[in-house]
């Protein structure tokens, strides 16, 4: 399904949207807009899934003093590039203000994206691009598997400036980002139920 972004946001400013320009987006604009590529993109509503997952890692994710875990906040990443991750580690300092709507690429250490059946392409293809691009480090994409969830691992390989995969990880995420993490991904003990 493709979400349209309103009329009263086409056709766009001549050259197409720029990353400060989301800071200033009418009030009644859509919660959740991201910009790819000069595009602005309206995420639909989500799933329970996606739901879950993003409460498991705001929950479980235990990082460093030195990171915070953050939830569907943006990161500019150049002047028509400002994606909004579902789930971002990002350095303590970066949060200079309460009024703070998006991070630098330099702040971020990893990147968790929820993947939904409209942001399969992005979230598989685009976006580990740019995030490879611009220098973060760690990258998980989550999917939905027979109503479990799997997560797909990444890390930059410095040298070529692109993620190569660290793991598939089903029922439990134990890996490394600079520190080690232990994650039990079973969604029953937010449903009360043991077959998720």
């Amino acid at each position: 399904m493709k979400v349209l972004f309103p009329d009263r946001f086409r056709p766009g400013p001549t050259g197409g949207w720029t990353a400060d320009m989301l800071d200033h987006l009418p009030p009644n604009s859509p919660r959740h807009v991201e910009l790819i590529d000069g595009a602005l993109i309206v995420r639909p509503p989500q799933t329970a899934f996606h739901m879950f997952m993003i409460a498991l890692f705001e929950r479980t994710l235990i990082s460093p003093g030195d990171l915070m875990v953050v939830r569907e906040m943006t990161v500019t990443l150049g002047l028509r590039q400002r994606p909004e991750p579902d789930i971002m580690l990002v350095a303590s300092s970066a949060l200079t203000s309460l009024r703070t709507t998006s991070f630098k690429p330099e702040d971020v250490h990893l990147v968790v994206e929820v993947v939904s059946p409209e942001s399969l392409e992005r979230d598989r293809t685009t976006k580990p691009i740019k995030y490879s691009d611009a220098g973060i480090r760690y990258l998980w994409r989550v999917e939905q598997e027979d109503d479990r969830p799997v997560v797909y691992t990444f890390e930059l390989e410095p040298s070529v400036k692109a993620y190569v995969p660290t793991g598939i990880h089903r029922r439990r995420l134990k890996t490394d980002i600079g520190f080690e993490v232990d994650i039990d991904l079973d969604l029953g003990r937010f449903i009360g139920s043991e077959s998720l």
